[in-house]
């Protein structure tokens, strides 16, 4: 498989370019420091670093391109990159605010990241994979509670929006060879995004490596037509054996 894993040089992101570039796949990881994607990428077996804001049309379409012509095509993209509600409120697991509260430019940084990224790269890479017969989008999302939760604007509508825009491409893309799936590792992750007040031990906290054999499987033979799927990597293991059931 060649991927583009967006947001690849931290936490999630960084975990399943990991698990990828171990399992064979040539990867390339982007993130907003050019120099910090590829200082994360020649860690990894046969993956390069790319800069990307995902909320620039031109640098989208800039490392895009790059990405296409280092791999020989993209046959997965991994929508990733995202930043959490500690821009907003470093406290905001101790001392969550109001709605109100929120400045507009926390707002539309957050949003602008999370929800118009995820639509930027694959709007970039889709007529992309579409020419070339077929490909798989993946988009990272949360826990439906963590959308609602109090204290979680703009972080939780960011990401429901993200959630939304995949089953409307999935829709979109149903019996073109382009499937649509998502993922999410079903809990508090040990990432960037944790408040610098809150301590993972003791706290049940996932570890971003969850996601690396979800990944791996949606990179493989065994996924070939898998669409329109919402998966929790905490709960992949069961995944797979319904899923085996239901066939």
């Amino acid at each position: 498989m060649k991927v583009l894993v967006t947001g690849g040089t931290s936490g999630l992101g960084r975990a399943m370019a990991s698990a990828l570039a171990a399992a064979g796949s040539s990867v390339v990881l982007t993130g907003r420091s050019g120099a910090r994607a590829e200082s994360v990428a020649a860690g990894l077996p046969g993956a390069a670093g790319m800069e990307m804001d995902v909320r620039d049309e031109s640098s989208v379409a800039r490392a895009v391109d790059r990405a296409w012509s280092r791999l020989g095509g993209i046959d997965m993209l991994v929508n990733n990159a995202g930043i959490g509600m500690r821009t907003v409120n470093p406290r905001f697991m101790t001392e969550p605010q109001g709605f109100w509260e929120v400045p507009p430019d926390a707002f539309r940084a957050v949003t602008d990241t999370n929800l118009t990224g995820y639509f930027l790269v694959a709007r970039e890479t889709t007529p992309r994979m579409l020419a070339a017969g077929g490909g798989r989008i993946v988009n990272i999302s949360i826990n439906h509670s963590t959308m609602r939760r109090a204290g979680f604007v703009p972080y939780g509508p960011s990401r429901a929006g993200s959630e939304a825009l995949s089953r409307v491409m999935a829709a979109d893309l149903r019996g073109t060879g382009v499937t649509v799936n998502l993922l999410l590792p079903g809990g508090a992750t040990v990432t960037g995004m944790l408040p610098p007040d809150v301590t993972p031990e003791g706290h049940g906290f996932l570890m971003p490596e969850v996601m690396g054999p979800p990944i791996v499987w949606l990179a493989s033979d065994d996924a070939a037509g898998v669409h329109d799927e919402r998966i929790v990597a905490a709960e992949f293991a069961s995944w797979l054996r319904d899923r085996a059931r239901r066939q």
